[in-house]
């Protein structure tokens, strides 16, 4: 998604119990140079050449968190809040969050594309505050 927090670029949908990093390792990066990637620490390992990844600090074990890398922790948790607001928004339509028996190939896909698209027409009715 992009900082008005429209929906650009979906993968994939996979059934079952998929790791993310599995499926995103599995899936090339569009991505262009000198992009910048939030991602959480469930992706710790995770990394694209010639992408700056912006992930938070884990506390070191027995110690402590410097107040700058609190703060700086504190900011990605804002940005990375905002997305999860734009996956919830995408959850208005029960079928994406509820079990799904649609088998036919291509379906599932249809379906979180058309739910995306509805969550970008709603946004271009009533734009959100920007991403910082």
């Amino acid at each position: 998604m992009n900082a008005l927090l429209t929906i650009l670029l979906l993968s994939d949908t996979y059934g079952g119990r998929s790791h993310d990093k599995r499926i995103a390792e599995a899936t090339p990066s569009p991505l262009p140079a000198g992009s910048r990637l939030l991602q959480d620490l469930g992706f710790l390992a995770f990394t694209l050449p010639q992408v700056e990844i912006l992930m938070p600090r884990k506390k070191p074990r027995g110690e402590e968190l410097t107040v700058e890398q609190q703060r700086a922790n504190q900011a990605l948790h804002q940005r990375r809040l905002r997305i999860e607001h734009v996956n919830s928004s995408v959850k208005r339509c029960r079928i994406v969050k509820d079990r799904i028996r649609l088998w036919k190939a291509g379906v599932r896909d249809l379906v979180m594309e058309l739910c995306g698209a509805l969550h970008n027409f709603r946004v271009r009715l009533t734009p959100w505050q920007p991403m910082a």
